[in-house]
């Protein structure tokens, strides 16, 4: 027999009233009864009705958010931006890691169709359209910075693709021959980092160049990963190194170049290396990094700024002019 609202009051030892208030985020209910709630709703598995809720037209001001790992610079920055344009229109943020892996999206999405929150932002994606397309009746959902193919969903995000053209463009265009690419994801048609693996791929062929599979590098994220690819580096004869690493990620950048430096090989006269998001800490490190600029600021604002328009079903645009990608040169390359 399903549990009602009656039953969570009287197993938590309050009124209904007093339980309803607190399923319409009543401001003012005390920790402890709220701890009672709680308790009582999992103990007898209560789920709010979310009809019920909708023709309340209850909001909760609470967005979700899904990034992959918060322990990436870009996606700490990115957060940040994003909490704080939803601060400022009163709505406070549920960020979710998925780590990469699978079951995280499937929960946030959940949220949506409990109400507990009013919307969502996937900077990171698990599902298919078919999927994401099904629970936007239960809420908007906004893509941020990633895509779906064919999907019908609402998306800000830099055109990264574009981005890695130009800068391996320019890297072709300096004399470099030997570019060795590194990529978040596995290199495949289809996943992560896709969009800039296309550009990549592109670049080199409007050159006339081969892609040599051995100066391909996966699954690289963090400055560990930086300093592993330079140990591998290292390892070979100077013939078969790289004449410059795109690394995709400034994290992995100042990795690279940290221990390159610190072994005595020259950046960039003996590998010059570039990076991807202009970090802060890319112009920290002994040798400057050339990076690709993106404006995450803005690409926070517009996101939160679109979704919570969605949320109250009204027009919202944005200038896609402020969220061009653009090489900053320093000493790296």
């Amino acid at each position: 027999m399903t549990a009602t609202i009656k039953d969570v009051a009287e197993h938590a030892g309050l009124s209904v009233s007093t339980v309803s208030r607190f399923l319409n985020n009543h401001p003012y209910i005390s920790e402890d009864k709220k701890a009672r709630i709680h308790a009582a709703m999992k103990a007898l598995d209560y789920e709010p009705s979310t009809a019920a809720q909708q023709m309340r037209g209850v909001k909760s001001h609470r967005i979700g958010i899904l990034v992959s790992r918060i322990t990436n610079p870009f996606f700490a920055n990115l957060v940040d931006a994003l909490e704080v344009t939803a601060r400022k229109n009163g709505y406070s943020v549920l960020i979710v890691q998925n780590h990469d892996s699978v079951g995280e999206e499937a929960n946030c999405l959940d949220l949506l169709k409990k109400k507990i929150i009013d919307g969502l932002i996937l900077c990171s994606v698990e599902s298919d359209k078919a999927v994401l397309e099904k629970y936007q009746q239960h809420g908007p959902i906004l893509l941020c910075n990633t895509s779906v193919d064919g999907a019908e969903l609402p998306v800000v995000r830099v055109d990264d693709e574009e981005a890695t053209f130009n800068a391996i463009g320019y890297l072709l265009e300096q004399g470099y021959q030997k570019i060795a690419y590194c990529t978040g994801g596995d290199f495949l048609q289809k996943g992560h980092g896709e969009r800039r693996n296309r550009g990549f791929q592109k670049a080199m062929t409007a050159a006339g160049k081969t892609i040599d599979n051995a100066l391909i590098f996966r699954r690289l994220h963090t400055y560990k990963d930086g300093i592993r690819l330079a140990e591998q580096l290292a390892a070979r004869l100077p013939s078969a190194r790289p004449d410059v690493v795109f690394t995709g990620s400034d994290d992995v950048a100042c990795g690279l170049v940290t221990w390159l430096t610190n072994h005595d090989i020259r950046v960039p006269q003996d590998i010059a290396v570039v990076g991807f998001d202009n970090l802060p800490v890319s112009e920290m490190v002994s040798v400057p990094i050339t990076t690709v600029n993106q404006p995450v600021d803005k690409l926070g604002q517009f996101s939160v700024e679109y979704l919570i328009a969605l949320i109250a079903c009204k027009p919202y645009r944005y200038n896609s002019d402020d969220l061009k990608a653009e090489l900053v040169l320093r000493k790296s390359a």
